[in-house]
C-alpha cells in the first residue's frame, strides 16, 4: 500500500472511531424552555430537530429531578419511543398543541419496547420515571409555558 493510501485509510479509521465515540457522548447543549406543570416548575431541553430527537436522553447516567427533555415535532401525529441506549428509567408525557397530557407511559432502560401516543401529538415531555405521578399529575393536566399554545382568557 502506498503512502498517501495508509494515510486516506487511516484518516477514515480516526474519522469512524471519532463518530463512534461522540455517538456515545449524551447531548447536553440543545436550547431550553421553562415550563409549568401543577405548580411545579422544569428545565426541559428542547430536541427539535431529527438528529436531536434521535438521541434524545441516550447514554445519560443522571437526569436532575426538575429537568426533562422536550421533543418537538414539526405536525401531530402518533408519536412512538423506546429506550435504546438510555441509562434511565423515563416517564414520557404525550402532549397536545395546548400543553394537555394525552397519555403518560414510564418506560424501562435499554429497552426496546415501543411506547406509543394514544392520539396524534407534536410534544413529548420526558422526565425522570415517577416525576408526574409523584406531583400528582395525569392525563389531562397541563404542562404550560414554552411552546404550547394557550387559550386567551379574553372575550
Amino acid at each position: 500500500m502506498t503512502l498517501s493510501r495508509r494515510i486516506w485509510f487511516f484518516a477514515a479509521l480516526f474519522v469512524l472511531a471519532h463518530t463512534a465515540l461522540a455517538m456515545e457522548v449524551p447531548q447536553t447543549l440543545l436550547p431550553r424552555a421553562k415550563l409549568m406543570a401543577g405548580g411545579h416548575s422544569i428545565d426541559a431541553q428542547v430536541a427539535s430537530t431529527p438528529d436531536q430527537r434521535s438521541i434524545g436522553l441516550m447514554h445519560r447516567k443522571h437526569l436532575p429531578q426538575a429537568e426533562g427533555m422536550l421533543f418537538v415535532f414539526e405536525q401531530p401525529a402518533t408519536q412512538c419511543f423506546w429506550m435504546k441506549n438510555t441509562l434511565i428509567p423515563l416517564t414520557a408525557a404525550f402532549l397536545a398543541d395546548d400543553g394537555r397530557i394525552v397519555n403518560l407511559v414510564d418506560m424501562a432502560p435499554q429497552s426496546l419496547e415501543s411506547h406509543c401516543s394514544t392520539l396524534p401529538v407534536r410534544y413529548v415531555l420526558e422526565m425522570n420515571q415517577g416525576w408526574f405521578a409523584k406531583k400528582g399529575l395525569l392525563a389531562g393536566a397541563r404542562v404550560g409555558g414554552g411552546p404550547f399554545k394557550t387559550q386567551s382568557t379574553r372575550p
